[in-house]
């Protein structure tokens, strides 16, 4: 059996802690609270983990927590988590670069993708990331992968205006001509022939008589 760990703390007695311990709602607080007061009663430490629910390493830390900040010391702590990979400033001068688009002859490039912005962030910033998260901080931003189609700077965009227009007028021209038309007997059809084609056979007008094909 391990030794007892001390508990130097002596505000409080294992009572008055298995009395605390019945007034909390949070089970790990619990369990903290009963495994020192077991300490504090004589138990060996292996005893008490046991008892509670824990490993002799984890109460002993615990115990350090306690005899440190006392009962409040005892409840759980939430991580703050992975720091972020740019800050606020950081984030808002990515928000106007990208808007702002990238400069074809320093990036080499008419339209950003998330592996132009990785260099480019690694660059400015001395930050590697991913790709994907890449992608993830432009959509913490707000903005959406699609993206209008690249302009060329040579693009004349006069001619090009006269070019499309030119083609919905020989397409509406194409269309009413289309509608004009008549349908004519074809080269193959005699002259009062009112059979009506439909697939491989077809069919007699209601006053004729069905013949075969």
């Amino acid at each position: 059996m391990g030794r007892a760990v001390e508990v130097t703390r002596t505000e409080l007695s294992a009572g008055e802690l298995r009395a605390l311990a019945a007034k909390t709602g949070d089970g790990d607080v619990v369990r903290r609270l009963l495994a020192i007061a077991l300490i504090l009663e004589g138990h060996s430490r292996e005893n008490a983990a046991r008892l509670n629910g824990m490993d002799r390493q984890t109460l002993r830390d615990w115990v350090h927590r306690y005899n440190d900040e006392g009962v409040l010391g005892l409840s759980s702590r939430l991580s703050t988590g992975r720091p972020a990979a740019l800050n606020e400033a950081q984030m808002e001068e990515l928000r106007a670069l990208v808007l702002a688009g990238p400069d074809p002859g320093r990036n080499k490039v008419i339209r950003w993708r998330c592996a132009d912005l990785r260099d480019e962030i690694a660059a400015r910033w001395s930050v590697t990331l991913h790709v994907r998260t890449v992608g993830k901080l432009l959509r913490r931003l707000g903005m959406t992968r699609l993206q209008p189609r690249p302009y060329h700077p040579k693009k004349d965009a006069a001619a090009q205006e006269l070019s499309l227009g030119s083609g919905r007028i020989a397409s509406i021209s194409r269309r009413q001509t289309d509608r004009n038309m008549v349908p004519r007997r074809g080269p193959g059809r005699a002259k009062g022939d009112n059979r009506i084609y439909l697939g491989s056979g077809w069919f007699a007008p209601p006053s004729g008589t069905r013949h075969s094909p």
